[in-house]
């Protein structure tokens, strides 16, 4: 198969070539998403398959105008139309329970169906000119998320339909998942969204354990990005837990082959190992943008191991934890 690399101004074919049950990697404000019409259940298995991602990881299906959901759901409560008109379009998915139109290989048998109406709009105006599309991550599973195009090629040119390159993404992570199909609201994934906002808008909610932990083995993924490993680099990567000062000098003090420093800026000068800065100590934001694109340009150095400082798990600095943990696979040194 060979993949198209379409511009902005090409969201016709790349809409043509959803109606066929074909896949596009598509941008978002968030990360690049690799799409399938969510209504077509043998599509969306494609997407698993695209990806090398587990059969039993749910999907998010994203909309293009509010009225879509209504569809796609069996209700839609007044806690979720308050957040639909404080927070969308935007890096918000909320999990409802799913109507009849859902396929099983969106929800993974769940009950519930993730949905999404993102901020980008050459996102919105492929969805508009196509149908309500399934859209994970376009890249392999378990490797660090796409923000742009070529991230996107470099995972999956031969495996896709095409790619719309539309620049960098805004945002740098995936959208804060709450499920309103309980109550308190639970959030299962953090995102550009935070808890503080969310609560400010409908009063309580509460963070599922799985943000900061593992999930059970044996525990069924309500959310994406909830049970497996992901967004791992090729090297092994392990958190360093402490002051900055702590952090410099027990990277320094490595004497293993191929250490690579994943740092705050201000600490590149005083490391004696290869660093790849993902921004500065107190820009949270900034972290967040830049962190995906920060490990893969990893993968791309002889780095064996690769210590990153601990982040803070403060406002968006929770969203940016949450990856970096699953991406050490919950490996945490005290330093």
């Amino acid at each position: 198969m060979k993949t198209l690399l379409l511009s902005a101004d090409e969201i016709g074919k790349a809409a043509e070539i959803i109606k066929r049950g074909g896949l596009v990697g598509m941008p978002t404000e968030t990360v690049y998403g690799l799409a399938a019409d969510a209504l077509n259940g043998k599509a969306v298995a494609s997407i698993f398959r695209a990806k090398g991602r587990p059969m039993d990881n749910p999907l998010i299906v994203h909309i293009s105008d509010i009225s879509q959901i209504k569809p796609l759901v069996k209700e839609f409560p007044e806690k979720a139309r308050i957040l639909a008109e404080k927070f969308w379009p935007g890096p918000l998915t909320m999990i409802l329970p799913r109507s009849e139109l859902i396929p099983e290989e969106v929800s993974a048998g769940l009950d519930t169906v993730a949905i999404r109406f993102p901020g980008n709009e050459i996102a919105r105006k492929l969805i508009s000119m196509s149908s309500p599309l399934a859209a994970p991550s376009a890249n392999l599973s378990g490797s660090p998320s796409p923000t742009n195009a070529r991230h996107v090629m470099d995972d999956m040119d031969g495996r896709i339909d095409a790619v719309i390159d539309g620049g960098e993404c805004a945002i740098g992570l995936e959208s804060t998942v709450i499920t309103l199909a309980e109550e308190p609201p639970r959030i299962l994934r953090p995102g550009g969204i935070t808890a503080g906002q969310l609560r400010d808008a409908i009063g309580e909610i509460v963070i599922d354990p799985a943000v900061t932990h593992p999930l059970g083995k044996d525990a069924k993924a309500a959310s994406p990005g909830m049970k497996y490993k992901h967004y791992s680099p090729r090297a092994e990567l392990i958190l360093l837990k402490g002051s900055s000062q702590a952090y410099i000098d027990y990277v320094n003090s490595s004497d293993e082959e191929g250490v690579t420093a994943l740092c705050y800026e201000e600490d590149m000068d005083k490391l004696k190992k290869p660093v790849i800065a993902v921004g500065p100590a107190d820009d949270l934001e900034t972290q967040a943008h830049n962190l995906f694109s920060a490990l893969r340009e990893a993968d791309k150095t002889d780095a064996r191991i690769i210590y990153a400082h601990c982040p803070e798990k403060h406002g968006i600095g929770l969203a940016v934890y949450n990856r970096i943990i699953r991406a050490a696979a919950f490996r945490i040194i005290e330093v």
